[in-house]
């Protein structure tokens, strides 16, 4: 249902209290901002800055969790020590009552650590699925913050690989670092335990196994190496999936599908062979683990029978030293797994604070935009006066949509494009990134460059630059025909932020002539509606997204080509709906159609991106540019 609001009623990201920053916080997690020293931003100085503040972002999970661990581990470890005194003390000593006593506590301690188990088990599940909404959540809002320069910051497949499969990586490392805290615990606990029975083989593990640690470092650079490069390409491959599917329609046309599936496998393939060599260093690492554990499991064995014949320690003893030496497989395993995760992490933590630290090139400044502005284009000479319906007419159909960009604050495109690495013959794959990241950095330090200079719009005389870029937004909103809809209701394509009422909604839908999608939606406003619109003609894509255009109703409203993709009779009947809703507030059209030039108060005539001429539609017909573009436009709606 639509739920009425009035002028009081808060911003969606002061109602929803996931979306505030107050404190300490674990589920749902809270998303604060992205910029040094605001409240929840991520520390994106080095990789492993970024994963020890995902781990304190987490407040009291992470502790709990690793002492959850340790309370796991720790009974394991004294389980070989009161086995050996149920040994010496009971059955040896033919003492069943002491017998029986040892029995009960090793019973309780297992019970115990099976307790502790379930426990540390529960918190990582509730740990992993914290790391995997909290980075999912943070993706989007920093997507949402770039808005259209998130491609031109990371590749689209990066984002994606960051959202899934990142975010999943840095669940598995926080509790791998949970698991190999609690196993040094534990590991220190044994040598004491091992150190009151015997000096020499207490003295022993502490010595080896640093040794032994210290022996498997020379393959971490390797693995560190095919994990990045695995995870680039992977991410590259993504990039081409998510292109192919996007332009699948247009590939078909052309005929172009056998290019780009040529260009998918052979990518593909090179995901393939990094992923086998990735595959082989890990099991170099597991093959090391295994040898290392087993070689100091013998050694222990070996010393600790030499010590009981010797007379120096009893059978229990023995039995114990055994039980330590097999349970200190465990840590010793744990060290190794802990070292890969933690490789991994980094690798997802250096490209995830690739995208959370970048930002967008204009200044935060304070000055708000008032209520009816006054708008001049300094580049084209079209000025927009408050409570005008204002069409704009151009030979150029991409002149008046930059002119739309303009007025909106968005970034024009940069001229040239980034050149196609996977060409670069008989250059290495840490080249083609840096080469990457070097265009990426041009690219951002250029738009920081633009943003810096004066934009060449004004608002009431002030240029854009000055503003407070959500106050503009707030007050100039800019719907073109590539804005986009997503999986959902029909009141949620047409009113997403649910800020409206339902007579509201039904308005904008009428004006927009879009009733027929509402009449054709199995449950009408809650019918559902495929991503991008899938199972809706063009025109009825493009309706719903004017409708969505209307509903926010700004103070300043341009539309791009709002009819381009619907029938002469539906193009009529929008012009006419339109002027009236739209009255008392500023719109500004980008058309050719007559049927719209003839219901707006003024046309302006832009050629070669400069306004030539200002009228009404009668008068303008005069104008002879202007005649050939109405002219063409007849011919295009003809067709």
């Amino acid at each position: 249902m639509f739920r009425p609001v009035d002028a009081s009623t808060p911003r969606p990201h002061d109602r929803d209290p996931s979306l505030r920053w107050e404190g300490r916080h674990d589920f749902p997690p809270r998303v604060g901002g992205f910029r040094a020293g605001e409240p929840g931003a991520p520390d994106v100085r080095s990789p492993s800055r970024f994963l020890f503040w995902l781990m304190r972002s987490m407040g009291w999970v992470v502790p709990t969790m690793t002492l959850a661990a340790l309370s796991w581990l720790v009974p394991g470890s004294l389980t070989p020590w009161l086995l050996g005194r149920a040994i010496d003390a009971g059955i040896l000593s033919r003492d069943l009552a002491a017998t029986l006593g040892w029995v009960a506590l090793l019973l309780g301690v297992i019970a115990f650590g099976v307790a502790g188990g379930i426990l540390f088990h529960t918190l990582a599940v509730r740990m992993w699925v914290i790391a995997i909404h909290g980075t999912q959540r943070r993706v989007g809002r920093k997507a949402a913050d770039l808005g259209h320069l998130l491609g031109r910051r990371v590749p689209t497949g990066e984002a994606l690989s960051i959202s899934n499969s990142d975010s999943d990586q840095f669940g598995a490392t926080i509790e791998a670092f949970g698991h190999v805290m609690a196993s040094a615990l534990s590991f220190l606990f044994v040598c004491v335990l091992m150190f009151s029975t015997s000096p020499t083989l207490g003295l022993v593990v502490l010595v080896a196994t640093p040794l032994l640690l210290a022996a498997s470092l020379p393959v971490m650079r390797p693995l560190t190496a095919a994990q990045t490069a695995e995870r680039t390409e992977s991410s590259h491959l993504t990039s081409l999936a998510t292109d192919i599917v996007a332009g699948l329609r247009i590939l078909r046309g052309i005929g172009g599908e056998q290019t780009f599936a040529r260009n998918y496998e052979r990518q593909s393939r090179k995901v393939r062979r990094l992923g086998i060599t990735l595959g082989t260093w890990q099991g170099v690492v597991e093959a090391i683990s295994v040898l290392l554990s087993g070689i100091l499991l013998v050694v222990l064995v070996y010393l600790g029978a030499q010590h009981m014949l010797a007379g120096e320690l009893t059978v229990g003893e023995l039995i114990s030293f055994f039980g330590y030496a097999v349970f200190l497989v465990t840590p010793m395993r744990t060290f190794f797994d802990s070292a890969q995760r933690w490789v991994q992490g980094l690798v997802a933590a250096r490209k995830t604070i690739a995208l959370f630290a970048a930002d967008v090139p204009w200044a935060h400044r304070g000055r708000q935009v008032a209520e009816r502005p006054v708008l001049r284009d300094e580049s084209s000479g079209v000025e927009v006066h408050p409570g005008q319906f204002l069409a704009v007419v151009s030979a150029d159909p991409e002149a008046s949509a930059a002119l739309a960009d303009r007025l909106g604050r968005y970034l024009p495109p940069l001229t040239g494009e980034e050149p196609e690495l996977d060409d670069l013959k008989g250059r290495k794959l840490r080249l083609a990134r840096k080469e990457r990241a070097r265009v990426r950095a041009e690219r951002a330090r250029a738009d920081a460059e633009r943003a810096a200079q004066l934009w060449g719009v004004t608002a009431d005389g002030i240029d854009y630059a000055e503003y407070d870029l959500a106050s503009l937004r707030e007050r100039v909103v800019v719907s073109d025909t590539g804005a986009s809809l997503f999986a959902g209701t029909l009141q949620d394509a047409v009113d997403p932020w649910g800020a409206h009422t339902r007579e509201e909604a039904e308005r904008a839908l009428r004006t927009a002539s879009a009733e027929d999608v509402y009449d054709g939606l199995p449950g009408g406003w809650q019918g559902r509606i495929d991503e991008k619109g899938r199972g809706l003609s063009g025109g009825q894509r493009q309706r719903i997204v004017l409708a969505r255009a209307l509903v926010r109703n700004p103070e300043v409203l341009v539309l791009v080509e709002p009819t381009s993709a619907v029938d002469a009779h539906t193009e009529s009947r929008i012009a006419e709906r339109l002027v009236e809703h739209r009255r008392g507030r500023t719109t500004v059209v980008t058309t050719a159609s007559p049927l719209l030039l003839h219901r707006a108060d003024v046309v302006a005539l832009l050629v070669e991106g400069r306004e030539v001429a200002r009228g009404t539609h009668v008068e303008l017909q005069a104008h002879p540019d202007y005649r050939r573009v109405i002219a063409r436009g007849m011919e295009d709606d003809d067709e």
